[in-house]
């Protein structure tokens, strides 16, 4: 495939890859960085814990509602103007987090920057699937993974060590130069890739797509606040489900659709669609909980609880464009089987854990899960892309991306209920406290650690499920024709 864009005119692809995949790590680092940062923002702007979540929640409710929007917007325009839109928003609101005085206008920075992040995510991957022949796509996306899996994945860590060295601003400080590079070079080595046509926008679709994917994120965010029986969860989470309903409904009967559902139809698409969002869920509800074990049960620092998580980030990061010239070489089937044997393996010590753990031990299996999520993650995916027609990629990856933020919100809702109930049902009677303060310590720690146990069980029914799909999958190299 000769590197010429959409005008015939020829453009350096390792400069603009290099571009997009920098940038794109900016934005993508964004989702986790502050989860270390909570307590210093809360005394700063003097907000609860609930309040202060919204900072990650706005961001991903945000992030996910622009996911289904970024097919037609990526079909729509120009692919250099689109990225440059995407940085600059997402720049525009780091600044504004940047100079915030006040938790409004923190929030409002956050929300910017979570529109910009939302769209440069699905452009990379769409991007790296055109401009890359189907046989060399696993290294394409195997360097997309690199980032999408990397960057927030060392977030927490990062964040860590700014807060307890720098200034909570700095979190965000840091980011603005590297972005603003990241811009100038993109009017240079950025250029119009994709195809693009003058559809005109549904605005009902978008309407139904916009309130459905937000109730239904909203939803299962609040869960590990309110409970599964709060109408504050269950409400927003029937909405949702009724509008997505209404909305896939539409889309089936339009002539030229928001989001193109049609990608169901092709049975690798829809197979590696269910397994990374799976997967996904087996990941980031770990990665949500075991900081948690680490602080509450083992009293590490954030920062140190960080640094635990960060020999898996670092594991993914080096195995990602691995595991994609081992799916351009040997196809997905035994890769994917290979990676959730290693993650459910990897995850089943987990429910022995005991206050007295080692650190080094937790860190360790950490690295196998990340290892074998590496094998599965962007080659599974790869596979499911390449199963579509070059005009329906950005749809697919759209509709992979949007599914996978779903079940990562379910999955770290299911996880985090089941630990906070477990935990709470488990618990020593008040008494206790006052009569045998001893023993009722060591009762609570030790319901405490039967949650984690009871939430990790859950992680490995994940995984085993996932397991189960990736026999399902197909056992072949990739097509050089599939383009």
């Amino acid at each position: 495939m000769s590197n010429t864009d959409i005008d015939g005119k020829a453009y350096n692809r390792t400069f603009m890859v290099a571009l997009l995949l920098i940038g794109t790590f900016c934005t993508v680092l964004n989702q986790t960085i502050l989860s270390t940062a909570f307590p210093t923002l809360m005394k700063e702007f003097d907000v609860s814990t609930s309040t202060i979540q919204w900072l990650t929640t706005g961001f991903m409710m945000v992030n996910g509602v622009m996911i289904p929007v970024s097919a037609w917007l990526i079909n729509r325009f120009k692919s250099k103007w689109l990225y440059l839109s995407a940085m600059s928003t997402f720049l525009i609101g780091t600044i504004i987090c940047f100079v915030a005085d006040n938790f409004t206008i923190m929030l409002i920075g956050r929300l910017v920057q979570a529109l910009g992040v939302g769209l440069s995510m699905p452009l990379l991957q769409t991007i790296m699937l055109s401009i890359f022949p189907a046989e060399k796509r696993g290294v394409a996306m195997g360097m997309a993974g690199l980032v999408i899996g990397l960057a927030p994945a060392i977030g927490p860590t990062l964040s860590g060590w700014v807060i307890d060295n720098l200034s909570w601003r700095d979190l965000f400080g840091m980011i603005i130069p590297i972005v603003s590079l990241v811009i100038i070079g993109a009017f240079f080595f950025m250029k119009n890739v994709l195809p693009t046509n003058k559809e005109k926008l549904d605005v009902m679709s978008f309407i139904l797509s916009t309130i459905g994917f937000g109730a239904l994120l909203y939803g299962f965010s609040t869960v590990g606040d309110k409970g599964w029986s709060s109408m504050q969860v269950l409400i927003p989470i029937l909405v949702g489900l009724v509008l997505i309903v209404i909305f896939g409904y539409r889309q089936l009967k339009m002539d030229k659709p928001f989001l193109q559902l049609r990608v169901f139809t092709s049975r690798e698409f829809t197979i590696a669609a269910a397994l990374s969002s799976v997967t996904n869920m087996a990941m980031v509800g770990v990665e949500m909980i075991l900081p948690m074990y680490l602080q509450i049960v083992k009293g590490l620092s954030a920062f140190h609880s960080g640094l635990a998580l960060l020999g898996g980030a670092v594991m993914m990061g080096i195995m990602s464009p691995i595991t994609g010239r081992a799916f351009d070489r040997f196809g997905v089937k035994r890769l994917a089987i290979t990676g959730m044997t290693l993650l459910t393996v990897g995850t089943i010590p987990f429910i022995f854990l005991t206050k007295d753990s080692s650190t080094l031990y937790l860190t360790v299996l950490y690295a196998v899960r990340m290892f074998g999520i590496s094998m599965v993650m962007m080659p599974v995916t790869t596979s499911g892309m390449n199963s579509l027609p070059n005009n329906l990629i950005s749809h697919g990856t759209a509709v992979n991306n949007t599914t996978r933020q779903v079940f990562s919100s379910m999955g770290t809702a299911i996880l985090i209920s089941v630990l906070s109930n477990v935990t709470t049902n488990n618990m020593p009677a008040k008494h206790l406290l006052k009569e045998l303060p001893l023993v009722y310590k060591n009762d609570a720690i030790n319901a405490t650690l039967t949650g984690y146990h009871a939430a990790f069980i859950v992680a490995i029914l994940f995984c085993v499920i996932a397991l189960g799909l990736t026999f399902t999958l197909k056992n072949k190299k990739v097509a050089k024709e599939a383009k």
